[in-house]
């Protein structure tokens, strides 16, 4: 009860890759720079263990960003001529890569870090994968010229990489969509069904994270536009409440999402956002467990689990350690608290 895992990204240590940003560039290449990749994602596993997490991920430490990390290993996309975008509505600019030509994989894209992540925990493994319809809204399409077309062409390179890491042994694959929050009518309109065809055939548990972003400054700004009650929920969650998904992380803490809201996914597991990730302040073990409560006013006891508003990875390392701690703390609080 109660099970206990991170939206999906850790900060990276200093030595492997920038701190403190959203794209930070690598400290090494080639061959080093795959094995420092490796490195990193060994102390992010014993991390989450030591932190009393009960499903375990690989921290997206091998990737730069967690929608390029994917993008990396597709044909018909071209990162030497990236473009300046609005991303999510324009909230903010970043430089993108262009779809340049049909889609397809090279190969395996996170075989590596996978079978690192399954051969080194014995608890259940969790791992993360770009949605379709955040996938569109983070590239520069110079190819397909329709949304629903490039999405569904996504979906079909997710579900083959999805597959694969289901055959590593990967109890969870959790695709994040954030894009879910800003394009509401189109997600109930064709962002489920792309991320169902994403899922196709997959036997493990299936899980879809939708979030206001991460804690950085345009998110922060963004967030103070959208008054009193944050509603984005309301629009997508009956969608996927008839979906195939077994999961959907969304989030709580610090939020204005009115928690009535979780209700609408009745039949699904809820991982409920406790720990904040847009501020410093360290969250207590009782104030974990107290948001996992109140929750449980909408969401059964047997289907909630206690996760992060959404990554971490551009948070200081030693704070993020420490909500770590208050996460898997706060989640054993509320079994003891909750779970006769």
């Amino acid at each position: 009860m109660f099970d206990s895992t991170i939206a999906g990204s850790l900060p990276k240590p200093a030595w492997l890759a920038e701190t403190d940003k959203l794209w930070p560039r690598w400290r090494a290449t080639g061959d080093d720079l795959q094995q420092a990749k490796l490195d990193a994602t060994l102390l992010c596993i014993k991390a989450q263990e030591d932190a009393g997490l009960t499903v375990i991920g690989d921290g997206e430490m091998s990737r730069q960003h967690f929608v390029h990390g994917f993008l990396e290993q597709v044909e018909g996309i071209d990162f030497e001529h990236k473009v300046e975008m609005g991303i999510r509505a324009d909230r903010y600019k970043a430089m993108v890569p262009q779809v340049v030509g049909p889609l397809a994989l090279r190969g395996r894209v996170h075989e590596a870090e996978a079978r690192l992540l399954r051969a080194h925990t014995t608890r259940r493994t969790k791992f993360t994968l770009p949605g379709p319809m955040t996938i569109v809204d983070t590239v520069a399409d110079r190819h397909y010229g329709d949304r629903i077309a490039l999405a569904m062409a996504f979906a079909e390179l997710l579900n083959q990489e999805a597959l694969a890491l289901q055959a590593d042994g990967i109890d969870v694959i959790q695709f994040d969509e954030p894009a879910f929050n800003v394009y509401m009518d189109d997600a109930a309109r064709w962002g489920v069904q792309a991320l169902e065809r994403a899922a196709q055939g997959l036997t493990c548990t299936t899980a879809v994270h939708i979030c206001y972003g991460y804690g950085i400054q345009a998110n922060i700004d963004w967030k103070k536009t959208l008054g009193e009650q944050w509603r984005q929920y309301e629009q997508v969650f009956p969608a996927l409440a008839a979906s195939r998904i077994d999961q959907v992380s969304l989030e709580c803490i610090h939020s204005h999402v009115p928690p009535e809201l979780m209700a609408l996914l009745k039949g699904k597991d809820v991982m409920v956002g406790v720990i904040d990730v847009a501020s410093d302040v360290v969250e207590t073990p009782e104030e974990v467990a107290e948001t996992i409560g109140r929750a449980l006013q909408f969401v059964p006891k047997q289907r909630l689990i206690a996760c992060t508003n959404c990554g971490l990875a551009p948070m200081r390392r030693d704070i993020a350690a420490a909500k770590l701690a208050a996460l898997g703390a706060g989640a054993n609080l509320a079994r003891q608290r909750y779970g006769a």
